[in-house]
């Protein structure tokens, strides 16, 4: 399952879980005086942790690479359409709270939230 690079604007190398080597694909936005960290599951061009698990640290290991501050960005997480027949990597995009607890800590994005967000 390859990604389209529409998804993204740069892999952005991390360190995982048991740092372990990773990558995801990163887009940043700013809308709306937001800034928008937008992760992207790689699938198989991902060699350790998905987005999803590293959460919180990948989270701080783009704000320090990029110089954001951590409590001033939207975490957005994307599970990317790769045409697959199983509806599980059907494109969905999730905003993430890190301080919510775990019931509300995804919300997912509609379409027109997401359009808009990027500018389409």
């Amino acid at each position: 399952m390859k990604v389209s690079p529409d998804y993204y604007d740069e892999i952005f190398n991390y360190q995982g879980e048991w740092d372990m080597p990773s990558a995801c694909g990163l887009k940043i936005r700013r809308s709306e005086g937001k800034t928008y960290v937008i992760v992207t599951e790689l699938y198989q061009d991902n060699p350790g942790t998905s987005v999803t698990y590293a959460g919180h640290k990948l989270a701080g290991q783009i704000c320090q690479a990029k110089g954001l501050d951590l409590k001033d960005i939207v975490y957005v997480e994307c599970n990317p359409n790769t045409n697959s027949k199983l509806s599980f990597y059907d494109e969905e995009y999730f905003e993430v709270d890190f301080d919510a607890d775990p019931q509300h800590k995804y919300r997912q994005l509609t379409r027109e939230e997401m359009l808009k967000l990027l500018g389409k």
